[in-house]
């Protein structure tokens, strides 16, 4: 979902509170922002999540409590190109799963606020089910509940580690990079 249908940067949040691009790198690289935000992901609330890492850094509670409170600012639009891909893949009848690295309590957020996610068969959102890509576990419990062999899937991602995890299993796979490279490699498969 993240950069291949919305996209999401943290920067989004943060361009706005240090004075430069360059600063919010330091920042996030400090507080180890992408280890941290993967627990959230995997299912730890934010509330316990700010709390643990405002306990660590103190001189940056509020910009830690930033992340949570002003969430939705980094998803800063939708894909349109993909959304329309997937109108039209679901126009098609191809069974459609979502499979997601987001913290359950934000996608319900999202949920709510684009239709699109509504065309999915199935929602497979890692902070619901606790386990996140490019994990195996996530990919096997995922075959498990669409009830599929592997090599009848194509997965989609954005994320190398992602498109490899998925590989090592037997799912075929489109490394995402634009709505126009998507939209060319689907010609070519045979699904």
């Amino acid at each position: 979902m993240g950069n291949v249908l919305l996209n999401w940067d943290v920067h989004q949040i943060y361009d706005r509170l240090f004075p430069t691009p360059e600063a919010v790198d330091s920042f996030l690289r400090e507080i180890n922002f992408t280890e941290w935000n993967a627990k959230q992901d995997a299912g730890r609330s934010f509330k316990e999540a700010v709390a643990e890492l405002s306990e660590k850094f103190p001189h940056y509670a509020d910009l830690i409590q930033a992340y949570d409170t002003h969430w939705e600012e980094s998803i800063s639009e939708v894909i349109s190109g993909t959304v329309d891909i997937l109108y039209r893949l679901k126009n098609q009848r191809w069974n459609l799963h979502l499979l997601s690295n987001v913290p359950a309590e934000k996608f319900t957020i999202l949920y709510k606020k684009h239709d699109f996610l509504h065309l999915f068969d199935q929602l497979i959102i890692s902070g619901e089910i606790k386990m996140i890509k490019p994990n195996l576990d996530i990919f096997h419990y995922t075959l498990n509940k669409i009830q599929l062999p592997a090599h009848e899937c194509l997965f989609i991602d954005d994320s190398l580690p992602n498109i490899l995890a998925a590989q090592s299993l037997g799912i075929q796979t489109i490394h995402f990079e634009s709505p126009e490279q998507l939209d060319r490699k689907l010609q070519s498969f045979q699904i």
